[in-house]
């Protein structure tokens, strides 16, 4: 038996995040909702929150499906409209 350890080499990202704005006061917080079970409720009562405590307002909730890319035109929206935008995953 052959045993092979699951640790590969790793590869830099293609991309950089881009910086996190110091202060969310009066700032648009976008959803991305990737409509697994129960990922529209976490990321909305997660913009809600963070809304309430920094002043941000929660202006655009987009859905994709979980299994292929974002869509160009949502994305567009997404860059045309909101300075922050929370995505995730939720089963």
């Amino acid at each position: 038996m052959q045993i092979h350890p699951p640790t590969g080499v790793a590869s830099t990202p293609p991309i950089t995040l881009a910086p996190t704005p110091a202060v969310l006061a009066g700032r648009r917080i976008g959803i991305l909702d990737n409509r697994k079970p129960n990922a529209g409720i976490l990321l909305t009562r997660l913009a809600e929150r963070l809304a309430a405590r920094t002043g941000a307002e929660v202006a655009l909730v987009e859905t994709k499906n979980a299994a292929i890319p974002c869509e160009d035109q949502v994305l567009g929206r997404l860059v045309e409209e909101v300075e922050l935008v929370l995505t995730g995953t939720a089963d």
